[in-house]
């Protein structure tokens, strides 16, 4: 009885672990620093004009999840040779989740 009660409750951990909000422990405020800094929307300016933020709410973005997101932002920092670390994508990840992508 006792390890059905302990399986219960590792699977049910377990689950609100998979549930969790994407970039959980990530700082928000961080990434958008990074953005600024790095003027990334300077790039989305010139392929989309405007803010550059219609690269993150055009209805045809191709980033359909947050690994999506992380692999978009990890992309843009090799392609720029920004040389982020891995905790910086997360950060800027989770500023863009937060501001325009609302994964969940």
């Amino acid at each position: 009885m006792k390890k059905k009660l302990l399986l219960t409750l590792i699977l049910l951990g377990v689950h609100a672990v998979s549930q969790a909000t994407p970039f959980a422990k990530a700082d928000a405020t961080a990434g958008k620093k990074l953005f600024d800094q790095h003027k990334c929307n300077s790039c989305h300016i010139s392929m989309l004009g405007g803010d550059g933020n219609g690269m993150f709410t055009r209805p045809d973005h191709k980033i359909k999840s947050p690994d999506s997101l992380k692999t978009q932002v990890q992309n843009c920092s090799t392609n720029l040779g920004l040389m982020l670390f891995e905790d910086d994508v997360e950060n800027m990840s989770a500023y863009l989740n937060k501001n325009y992508y609302k994964f969940k």
